[in-house]
């Protein structure tokens, strides 16, 4: 049928007796009964209307304890070092992991609950989980005092290095070159 399923406009047999008209679709078998024996009501689409002032939402927001670390923990950490492995049904996430040890450090009741978050992530790091905490780089850049103290025989090898990959560059643009007057020399000959 013509048109889309969400249309509000008109009843079902408004729009079917509008597309038989210009013959877009055939005549269904029902047409003919329900124009005989039409309803009381047309059923037309009428949005709801609130009996007694707006409408409230009868499902309230739930939130558990754990909701507010794991929202502290996407805030500092975002997705952690792995990517979410879902089609093992064992898997644990990151965060995960890093909930139920905040739980079990704030059962135990010895550190205190400012400084709870970050012993859990210590305590993560000493288990063998890297956290990296979100907009700091994972590789430190090198200060310009660094670069003059590194070794000079280090700075002389890549100087020298460089300059042959110059000279490799120069001779492959020279090459070229000389291919040309000798194919051209050939063809002269042939």
């Amino acid at each position: 049928m013509a048109g889309n399923r969400m249309q509000k406009i008109g009843s079902v047999f408004t729009r079917t007796r509008n597309l038989l008209r210009i013959g877009v679709v055939p005549k269904p078998l029902w047409f003919d009964v329900y124009a005989a024996f039409p309803p009381l009501r047309e059923p037309v689409y009428r949005s709801p209307r609130p009996r007694y002032g707006k409408v409230k939402d009868v499902v309230p927001p739930v939130f558990y304890p754990e909701d507010e670390v794991r929202a502290r923990f996407y805030r500092a950490y975002g997705n952690g070092p792995r990517s979410f492995d879902l089609s093992q049904s064992n898997f644990k996430s990151t965060c995960q992991r890093f909930v139920e040890k905040f739980n079990e450090l704030k059962e135990e009741g010895k550190i205190e609950e400012d400084r709870l978050f970050e012993e859990t992530g210590k305590a993560l790091l000493a288990q063998g989980i890297i956290l990296q905490r979100r907009g700091t780089e994972k590789v430190a850049q090198p200060d310009h005092q660094d670069t003059q103290t590194r070794d000079p025989v280090l700075r002389m090898r890549l100087q020298t290095v460089l300059e042959e990959m110059q000279e490799k560059k120069q001779g492959q643009e020279e090459q070229p070159a000389e291919l040309t007057e000798t194919q051209k020399g050939n063809s002269l000959l042939s």
